[in-house]
């Protein structure tokens, strides 16, 4: 799949899937999807990470998913507020998920359950404040 194969419907099913999903906690999550990465995509996902400002959250509570389309790369990354508190295996069997979902077609869906999971964990975590605010947009980005 080619970035430019991502459709507006499935860029807005993913942005709506990040607002359900943040309406369970002060946590904030983010999907950025690269066309290639020639590299470690954990790595990538880590320069997109601060690139996206996600490192600057008030309680460190911060979840990138990134992808690569072409490459067919994935990593999901949470911030130090976060990944204290979940499984030390909590990011991969989320990935793992992903790439069922995504080897059985379900592209859109592979992410959006990944989302679902993530506000479930920053949920649990970090449960929504009363005055809070969302700190990141829900904007999927794209290089």
């Amino acid at each position: 799949m080619q970035v430019s194969e991502l459709s507006s419907g499935q860029t807005t099913e993913i942005q709506e899937a990040i607002r359900c999903a943040e309406e369970q906690t002060s946590g904030e999550i983010r999907v950025h999807i690269d066309q290639k990465c020639s590299g470690d995509p954990i790595k990538r996902a880590i320069k997109v990470f601060k690139k996206l400002k996600m490192d600057a959250t008030e309680q460190r509570n911060g979840v990138l998913l990134y992808l690569s389309f072409s490459d067919r790369k994935l990593a999901i990354i949470g911030d130090e507020g976060i990944n204290k508190l979940v499984p030390v295996d909590f990011w991969d069997s989320t990935k793992e998920q992903m790439i069922l979902d995504f080897r059985n077609g379900e592209f859109t869906q592979g992410i959006v359950k990944a989302i679902e999971s993530a506000g479930k964990q920053l949920g649990r975590y970090f449960p929504l404040l009363e005055n809070d605010e969302n700190e990141l947009s829900n904007e999927v980005t794209f290089n």
